[in-house]
């Protein structure tokens, strides 16, 4: 039986886009151990490099304070133009994992509504004056951008009406994969709690955000990842071993 000593004290949050960054692994590590991604390592540079095995698509992190940390670069393939998505430091993992899901899974599908419909049947809601969906608590934008030719989806995240109350945004060429951004506006929507370290929770946000302390059995936390890895690889079909055909003749001699 599991005791107190046992578990850890954390946080179950909600809704997701308030919860803070989180682990960075919850995106990476599945990249590299679920899809096979490369990675690079420069140990004078504070920068992770993956890139898929196709070489088409990079994810980097590069913690620099005037840009997005995070950024996926698709190359152009099958009639596909090339893409780009970008998300801010403090955007939580499992919004950018949901991306990196849809994008890895070995069979890609095609969406069948607009990503904006899953906003609309959560409840989001536009306003005559202004473009784009809101969430139900006013805190997240979605909206399709067309500027100087451009078109581009943006996600802002704010806690008021000033630049010192954005939480984070993100920022999907046009280009993108209609179910890639459907993967992103769904993780918006799911209210499913997400697990925190109460000392790292965001400081805006707060009178939006749920809270519910609880004690997690340690293994829970030790294993969530190992088993976000398991779940991805099992999506990728193993391959299969031709069966082996014993000789009809006398073994070959040794090469000398």
């Amino acid at each position: 039986m599991t005791g107190v000593s046992d578990t850890v004290e954390l946080r179950l949050v909600t809704p997701v886009y308030l919860a803070g960054r989180g682990d960075p692994g919850w995106v990476t590590v599945p990249l590299h151990r679920a899809s096979g991604w490369s990675y690079g390592h420069d140990p004078l540079l504070p920068r992770v490099l993956l890139t898929s095995p196709n070489r088409q698509a990079t994810l980097r992190i590069d913690p620099d304070p005037d840009e997005p940390w995070w950024t996926i670069h698709h190359a152009p393939s099958h009639g596909q133009p090339a893409w780009k998505a970008t998300f801010d430091a403090h955007t939580p993992a499992e919004i950018i994992a949901a991306a990196t899901t849809a994008l890895t899974h070995p069979r890609a599908p095609q969406a069948a509504a607009p990503p904006t419909a899953l906003l609309r049947q959560a409840g989001w809601r536009g306003s005559p004056h202004e473009s784009g969906l809101v969430s139900p608590d006013g805190v997240v934008r979605v909206e399709y951008v067309t500027a100087h030719g451009l078109d581009h989806w943006s996600i802002t995240v704010t806690d008021g009406h000033t630049p010192d109350d954005a939480l984070w945004g993100a920022c999907l060429d046009g280009t993108t994969p209609p179910h890639l951004v459907a993967a992103l506006t769904r993780a918006l929507t799911d209210a499913t709690p997400v697990i925190r370290d109460p000392n790292r929770l965001p400081g805006l946000g707060v009178r939006h955000r749920h809270d519910v302390r609880q004690h997690v059995p340690v293994e829970t936390v030790a294993f969530a990842l190992e088993n976000r890895v398991k779940h991805l690889t099992g999506r990728h079909p193993r391959p299969t071993t031709p069966p082996t055909q014993l000789p009809s003749g006398p073994p070959p001699g040794r090469m000398p």
